[in-house]
Parts: structure tokens; sequence; C-alpha cells
């Protein structure tokens, strides 16, 4: 997504006349949006509009439903009250959103992370620069995972402009929102401050890495039996009594 991506003139006209900015949003929604993938001022004003837009959409819709397709023995005031209800959903929709696009994305790059990192390793020790491991291992990523590849690019630009590195990597930690990312920047940040070999502090936290990929897997593996428990029950089990019984009963039924 484009760090220059500007909203609409009106939109923003609208946004700063009712000064939502101030009523609906602090610095945490700028940091969630950018753990979602949004960049730029734009996509605060579609989300700020959004949450006062869906709810009077909403509220007009079920209006126009309550009054012209649902049955006239309801009363009205009940049909007021469930339009105001179902429009107060309108203010959480474009949190729920929010909230979706950065679990969805979150997994993504913790997926691809550990690979990353043992590409960044390889880069370091064959004497790579962390600039360019960044670089290469956001070209190599990039097919399995396009949200790391483009947080590792910003990162390499960061590292190139910014006055303080440890700024860059605190940046990639604060934008993927996950752990361990954040682990292996405050590695890095140690690494710089005191001084040791860069690839050593990657190559521990490689180690650790795939350790709790490894145990994340066991979890899943080991949470599976309890949710199979129910399907089984309900789809399987009566199938099998079926085709158990079925012919003893036709037995039953030609002695009989």
């Amino acid at each position: 997504m484009s760090l220059r991506n500007q909203p609409k003139a009106k939109m923003k006209n609208f946004v700063d006349r009712l000064n939502l900015k101030e009523m609906l949003a602090d610095d945490s929604t700028q940091d969630r949006l950018r753990m979602a993938g949004y960049r730029g001022s734009a996509p605060m004003y579609y989300f700020l509009t959004a949450r006062i837009a869906l709810p009077g959409g909403l509220f007009v819709f079920a209006l126009a439903y309550a009054f012209l397709l649902a049955p006239n023995t309801i009363p009205a005031f009940s049909k007021v009250l469930f339009c105001i209800v179902f429009s107060g959903f309108g203010a959480f929709l474009p949190n729920i959103y929010l909230k979706n696009q950065i679990d969805k994305r979150k997994l993504g790059i913790q997926r691809a992370w550990p690979d990353a990192l043992d590409l960044m390793l390889i880069c370091v020790e064959s004497g790579m620069s962390i600039e360019a491991a960044f670089q290469k291992v956001a070209e190599e990523i990039g097919a399995q995972s396009v949200e790391l590849a483009e947080e590792l690019s910003l990162t390499t630009a960061e590292l190139s402009y910014l006055s303080e590195r440890r700024m860059a990597y605190e940046n990639l930690a604060k934008r993927t929102g996950v752990d361990g990312v954040k682990n292996v920047m405050m590695a890095l940040i140690q690494a710089e401050r005191y001084g040791t070999p860069v690839g050593t502090a990657i190559r521990n936290m490689a180690d650790d890495t795939r350790a709790e990929r490894m145990q994340f897997a066991e979890q899943k593996a080991a949470s599976l039996p309890p949710k199979l428990t129910v399907p089984m029950i309900m789809f399987f089990l009566p199938v099998l009594f079926f085709v158990i019984l079925t012919p003893a009963v036709i037995q039953a039924m030609g002695a009989f």
C-alpha cells in the first residue's frame, strides 16, 4: 500500500469539521491501522468515516425494512427500538474488521518469520550487512508472505535514513505485532549497543524460533482430539450404528 495515500477532499473535510480524530481515535488507532497493513493518512479518514457512516446507513436500512416489509402487527415503538439496536452494530463493525485484518496479517507473518530468520542468518554469516540481509530476505520471502516482505523492505529504507537504527528495529516490531519479531529486534538492538556479533544473536533467536514453531505445532496436534469428539459423535457414530444394525434388523424382520 502506498505510503503517500491521501484521503478524498470531501471525506477529509467531513472528519476535520466534526473533529472525529479527537473523539474516536487515539495513538493506538494509528498503530492498529499500521499493524493491519494500512499506512498513510487516508486509512485513518476511511476508518473514522466508516464508524460514523455505518450506523447511519444501517439505521436507514433497518427503518425501511421495519416499516415497509415487516408485518404491521408489530408496534411502531418495537420497530424503532429494533432499528436503533441494529444500527448500533455498525459502530463495532469497523473495529471488528480491523481486528480480523490484524490477526490475519500477524498469522501470515508469524508463519513466514522462522524461514525469514534462517535466510537472514545465512546472509549475515556470508558477510552481508544487516541492511543488505534485510533486503535480500525481503526479495526471497515475498513468495511466502507478501506482508513480511513489505515490512522488511520498509525497515531497510528506515535503516538508511533514520538517525538511530534502533528506531527502525522498534518500528518493525510495532508494525508487525508478532512476539517473535519483537524478540529478534530486541536482540539486534542489544547486539549493536554492546558490540556483540549480529550473527550470534540471530542464530540464537533462530534456534528459539524453531523451537517455538515446533511447540506451537505440538499444541495444535494435542488440541485436535477434543475438537474431533463432537463431529465424530454427530456424524460418524450414527452411520456406524446404521451399518452394524441394519443387517440384524433386516434378518429380524424376515424371520417374523
